[in-house]
């Protein structure tokens, strides 16, 4: 019988925690290393409605990109969400596990995942770490080049609809065949997607002034601003494959719960405009 210990194991080979960011908090946060594990739940938030799904489908081991416990608490009384979420996962025996900044860095990682959904083809990290071969983001190319607007198009169809939606900033016609990726917010790293000389740099949380005053940049590259959980869940699937090479007798699931925070949304008036949006 495999326990908590040993998917643990699996997920830190392929998720190293020295590749977390000093801020972070990943691994293990609720449940016993010892414990059997018989069934999992692969999803980007520990929320209410994941917790949900996990105690309904009865699982040992809820594994999560963000973690529940990412600042210092001082309780874990029901009374508030975290504290509550907690006693849930005790109560009903589901061990939490999360990969958070490790896995965006991990080689295959998150941005591997995003990448893959939508047909680039890796080469690189866009923010290189160590020895370059790990490190968040991606730098890539599709098989054929195709304009903005297809482009933006095929990022809505790749990914789970949110009301948040597809939004795209830069010439609809502009020829995309380079593309960086960023599963997660990642305006904090605009300036590598400048200069890795991209087509267009696909993220999500693009705040208006950053994007504003990179698309004023001479040969900038387009921007694809999509929803942050929706960025991250293609990465459900690769961290379930983890845990299915380790015993192809454990049930993996991932989870069906949309866990986005935004629910209402409306498309631009003006789709054809300096931006568009896809939803």
């Amino acid at each position: 019988m495999l326990t908590v210990a040993d998917a643990v194991a699996a997920l830190e080979a392929a998720y190293p925690p020295e590749l977390a960011q000093d801020w972070d908090a990943v691994g293990l946060s609720v449940g016993d290393p010892d414990a059997p594990v018989r069934r999992v739940l692969v999803a980007v938030d520990p929320l209410p409605a994941v917790l949900d799904e996990a105690i309904a489908t009865g699982v040992d081991l809820l594994v999560t990109h963000h973690p529940l416990l990412l600042r210092g608490v001082h309780a874990v009384a029901t009374t508030a969400p975290k504290g509550s979420a907690v006693h849930r996962l005790i109560r009903h025996g589901v061990a939490l596990f999360s990969a958070h900044t490790n896995a965006d860095a991990a080689d295959p990682g998150v941005s591997d995942a995003l990448a893959a959904v939508l047909g680039v083809t890796v080469d690189r990290p866009l923010a290189p770490q160590g020895d370059g071969t790990v490190g968040i983001g991606r730098i890539g190319t599709l098989a054929t080049p195709e304009t903005l607007a297809a482009f933006t198009r095929r990022v809505a169809d790749a990914l789970p609809a949110t009301a948040w939606g597809v939004r795209a900033g830069g010439d609809p016609q502009r020829t995309v065949r380079r593309v960086a990726v960023s599963g997660g917010a990642g305006d904090s790293m605009l300036h590598l997607a400048r200069a890795a000389g991209v087509d267009v740099y696909v993220t999500a949380d693009l705040r208006h002034h950053p994007a504003t005053d990179h698309l004023a940049e001479a040969g900038a590259p387009a921007l694809v601003d999509v929803a942050h959980w929706a960025s991250e869940h293609p990465w459900c699937a690769q961290a379930a494959a983890v845990l299915t090479a380790l015993d192809t007798a454990l049930e993996v699931a991932v989870s069906t719960a949309r866990t986005d925070p935004w629910s209402l949304g409306q498309d631009s008036p003006d789709p054809a405009g300096a931006g568009a949006v896809i939803s």
